[in-house]
């Protein structure tokens, strides 16, 4: 039909990672070779290779790419000038429909944890920079918001970092616990049914963890 634009089909570079994505969610980094990502690609090795130069690059490019959607989400969301309640309600909501829109992300990022090649840390390879300070943005936004609530007594008086790592578990376990997740709670996790259920068990349970004497908001 005239003047209907059609969709711009992916570059290579970004078919490669989504591909490495789903390999490396699956699989993990050591059990996933060039050769394979290659071949899903339907690129030989060497193609692969002038668009990265190891499997780490590759890897940790994969992982920027998973970070910085989460940050392209939810860091403005920080920044809001609504309450700490409000911002918390808000970045809940985010992570879970960010999580779920991209079914890998959350299972990559939980084995990227006890990965050869850690996200953070020393010993990481230089590709791994541009990840980390994404990463690192995240935390300490997050720890910040839980420190304004605290200061304005909105939140409960409790450990900002500890905090921190139980709002990224609430969210990251569930969307990475594939089978067993589905066994526990009775179906997909992924239904359009079942993140709205999930975005309100999210908000409620952080509510009832960190917000004083008040009842949880259900889901606009």
């Amino acid at each position: 039909m005239a003047g209907k634009s059609v969709p711009e089909a992916p570059s290579s570079r970004e078919k490669i990672l989504d591909v490495a994505e789903a390999l490396f969610a699956r699989s993990g980094f050591s059990a996933v070779g060039m050769r394979e990502v290659a071949g899903d690609v339907g690129l030989g090795k060497s193609s692969l290779f002038h668009h990265f130069a190891s499997k780490d690059a590759l890897y940790f490019q994969v992982l920027e790419r998973v970070l910085g959607r989460i940050a392209e989400r939810v860091m403005p969301l920080f920044a809001a000038k609504t309450t700490p309640t409000a911002r918390l309600d808000a970045l809940s909501d985010a992570l879970v429909d960010t999580l779920a829109e991209h079914p890998t992300t959350a299972r990559l990022l939980l084995r990227s944890l006890f990965e050869v090649h850690p996200v953070v840390g020393e010993g990481a390879p230089p590709e791994a920079e541009a990840g980390d300070k994404i990463l690192f943005a995240l935390i300490e936004a997050a720890r910040d918001l839980i420190r304004e609530g605290i200061a304005c007594g909105e939140f409960r008086a409790v450990s900002p970092a500890d905090a921190t790592q139980t709002v990224i578990g609430t969210a990251v376990f569930h969307f990475a616990s594939g089978e067993f997740g589905e066994a526990v709670t009775g179906g997909s996790l992924f239904s359009a049914e079942a993140v709205a259920r999930r975005r309100d068990e999210q908000r409620a349970f952080l509510h009832h963890a960190l917000v004083r004497d008040a009842a949880p908001a259900a889901s606009v």
